[in-house]
């Protein structure tokens, strides 16, 4: 394995069978080899630093039906908000006084939020804290919509592709969404030029190795400046209520693959691991990751944005979780550092 690996950080990508062999005969011997060299990568690029993103999660509204997800439209036991610009803009003033430099508002795909409007909460942001970053989550949108935001400041959008392969897809995803659609936004927005994130769940309900691996070679064809991923963990109101939830361990082995296939990439380490192990992201990034996103929404609404269960820091104030992650990041031996953290 040691010689898949070697192969892999010299030429940043590896055939179909290799990636499924790494994937499938990984130990601990190769798991703390590759992690190895993921950090000497990381730190390459990076150093020891670790970028954090204030997160807003600001509508749990959506108009799909992923069969995996907490806040889909036909859960009848979500309690459903949506926050203001008011709200926004206090999370934003919080949070930069906490040392954030960049905002990601997060939401579902809620139209109640218009172009109109959200390029005006993006604009206010921007006039107020012009030194930010604006980063945007809220799904699939149409060109022109992406291109007005772009516009109006937005910086960064994070749109996970969950799964690269069509059948794969077809499970997780009513028949009124398309993976196709879902792919053409992200090229989409990598057009327009937001740097983009895109990303994958590990262990989702009928997930094989080969299904990983297709995810692998399209996030090499899109070469994303951003990729998140994270164990799946499933919803108590969703149809996936009793599958397992991911692997902890694959995903740490898989975040340590993608920073040898790309050294300057953002990589999170997700909330999801952190909820699934108590010391997840701090393992996420001896892994390779550089990224940390913890949570400025109001805390009267964090544990309604329930896309999974158990969801961690949902009681938390902003400021002590912002020195909570801080010091155990210190721990590990890296630095949090108040940067915007672009590509």
């Amino acid at each position: 394995m040691k010689k898949i690996v070697d192969k892999l950080r010299k030429e940043c990508f590896l055939e179909k069978e290799e990636f499924i062999d790494l994937i499938q005969k990984r130990n601990d011997d190769c798991f703390e080899y590759m992690s190895s060299l993921a950090r000497i990568e990381r730190e390459k690029v990076f150093g020891k630093k670790v970028y954090i993103r204030g997160l807003i999660e600001f509508t749990n509204y959506c108009k799909n039906d992923c069969f995996y997800c907490g806040i889909r439209k036909s859960n009848k036991n979500a309690v459903r908000y949506r926050l203001n610009e008011e709200d926004i803009l206090e999370c934003c003033k919080q949070g930069y006084e906490l040392g954030f430099r960049t905002f990601v508002l997060q939401g579902g795909e809620d139209f109640y939020y218009s172009d109109e409007l959200l390029c005006h909460i993006v604009e206010n942001i921007k006039k107020n804290y012009g030194d930010c970053a604006v980063t945007l989550s809220v799904g699939e949108r149409s060109y022109q919509s992406y291109k007005r935001l772009f516009e109006c400041g937005a910086d960064r959008y994070l749109l996970r592709h969950e799964t690269a392969s069509e059948e794969h897809y077809k499970k997780l995803h009513p028949s009124d969404l398309s993976l196709e659609n879902r792919k053409q936004c992200l090229f989409n927005l990598k057009e327009i030029g937001y740097q983009v994130g895109c990303g994958f769940m590990v262990g989702s309900p009928y997930q094989t190795v080969e299904n990983i691996v297709d995810d692998l070679f399209f996030i090499n064809d899109l070469k994303p400046h951003m990729i998140g991923i994270g164990p799946f963990i499933s919803h108590c109101d969703t149809k996936f209520a009793d599958f397992a939830n991911g692997s902890v361990e694959l995903t740490l082995f898989l975040l340590s693959v993608l920073r040898l296939m790309f050294n300057r990439v953002l990589l999170p380490a997700t909330t999801a691991l952190g909820t699934l192990d108590p010391n997840g992201r701090e393992k996420g990034i001896l892994a390779g990751a550089n990224v940390i996103m913890p949570n400025l929404s109001p805390v009267s609404v964090r544990k309604k944005y329930s896309l999974y269960d158990n969801k961690i820091c949902t009681g938390d104030e902003a400021a002590e979780c912002n020195i909570c992650v801080r010091n155990r990041i210190k721990k590990i031996g890296y630095e949090v550092v108040e940067e915007r953290g672009d590509y």
